[in-house]
């Protein structure tokens, strides 16, 4: 009863299996997306957003993600504090704040902006009208150099909080997300080229500047992630794996040792000033100028001073800081094994982005954010576009701007 009725010796008709699309499919978790492997979406990708390595690897990347931004951190604050009028003191807690506010915008942006894998850093879009404001203060118009930095910064700060309303405007209105749907792969990937070339001309100088140190670290990096692990996949695969995804922190701690023996050997002390705070290990005074403990909290360098000729030279560095976090989204939803943003997303990030740079006005740090360039880098360089790897490293940023004795 409720049987079909067959022919004898006949075998009953088997199912046609439905088509691909129409299989029923496992209930994902809420908030994961498509399930798929990371090398259906990228070759040779281990890890993609969704998906997480063990925790021990997730500590040692995201350690390795924040050394990354650390460095360009570092350039930046080399750059225009001098110029402000600061010194080693003044560096260290410049650092500080950029590192607080980086974390915070970090973390923001990969819980409810983009949801991506990218560090939000200080622009070096900002560099230009944060020098034309240093240039305008004379020396001889303060007591010490250390006010003069001071008024500076102050200044920087007002430029930047109203400079930071354009980019909510532009975000929250839903206006760049109208402009977003006309980027197309043909305008996107010149951006993203341009973003990444860009920087060669303010870091690859610094090679030069000290060729014994540059040089090496350069050829180390190359050997030992491009052919170290093809010589010892026949030794041992671990040692493979370790070479690829942490060839880059080997090669700093190697580099740096070298730099410090150097310096204990007193290779350095009969040459040039200049030469010796390019090369040396002791001569930065950053470490031994910062404060064992410093919260960062609004305007604590002062109030901030407003000048309608400052801000509008910072809202042409947000404009340009906009474009360039537009390009890394793209690039980084590439490498991270995800779709492309929408336009929604997109919108939604550069309103959140103006928030972090309202936030760095409030905070002290002279200079805007956006995607950090170098660390969508890392996530090709490693394989591995997991966001919470990303998230953890917000924990190492915060700490840092916090203890920095113990950078």
């Amino acid at each position: 009863m409720g049987e079909m009725n067959h022919q004898p010796g006949v075998p009953p008709p088997v199912g046609v299996p439905p088509p691909m699309g129409m299989q029923p499919m496992m209930n994902a978790p809420v908030g994961a997306g498509a399930m798929h492997q990371p090398y259906e979406q990228f070759n040779q990708l281990n890890y993609c957003v969704h998906s997480n390595p063990s925790w021990v690897q997730v500590a040692g990347l995201a350690f390795l993600h924040y050394l990354v931004m650390l460095g360009s951190t570092v350039m930046l604050v080399s750059i225009i504090v001098p110029a402000m009028g600061g010194g080693p003191g003044e560096k260290a807690r410049v650092i500080q704040a950029f590192l607080f506010v980086s974390g915070i915008n970090t973390l923001l942006q990969t819980l409810v902006g983009t949801r991506l894998p990218t560090v939000m850093n200080a622009s070096f879009a900002f560099v230009v009208p944060v020098l034309s404001i240093a240039r305008q203060f004379n020396t001889n118009d303060f007591e010490s150099n250390h006010e003069r930095f001071v008024h500076t910064m102050r200044a920087t700060q007002g430029a930047l909080i109203v400079a930071s309303i354009l980019n909510m405007i532009l975000g929250y209105s839903r206006a760049w997300g109208a402009f977003a749907k006309k980027f197309s792969p043909v305008i996107m990937t010149p951006v993203v080229c341009v973003v990444g070339l860009g920087l060669f001309q303010i870091g690859f100088p610094q090679v030069g500047k000290c060729v014994e140190i540059g040089l090496p670290m350069l050829i180390l990096a190359i050997v030992v992630q491009q052919y170290a692990p093809l010589y010892f996949r026949h030794i041992h695969e671990r040692t493979t794996f370790l070479f690829e995804r942490y060839s880059l922190l080997l090669c700093i701690g190697i580099v740096w040792a070298f730099a410090a023996i150097l310096t204990a050997a007193g290779a350095y002390n009969h040459v040039s000033l200049k030469t010796q705070q390019h090369c040396r290990t002791d001569k930065s005074f950053l470490i031994s100028s910062a404060p064992w403990i410093k919260i960062s909290y609004p305007f604590h360098w002062g109030p901030p001073i407003f000048t309608a000729g400052h801000s509008f030279g910072m809202m042409g560095a947000v404009l340009v800081s906009s474009f360039e976090s537009t390009g890394a989204h793209f690039a980084t939803a590439r490498l991270a094994g995800a779709t492309p943003p929408p336009a929604h997303v997109l919108t939604r990030s550069i309103g959140l982005q103006g928030i972090g740079i309202f936030l760095a006005g409030l905070c002290g740090a002279p200079a805007g954010s956006s995607v950090s360039v170098e660390n969508i880098g890392l996530l090709g360089l490693t394989k591995v576009g997991s966001r919470r790897v990303i998230q953890i490293s917000t924990g190492f940023m915060i700490f840092f701007s916090i203890f920095g004795e113990v950078w």
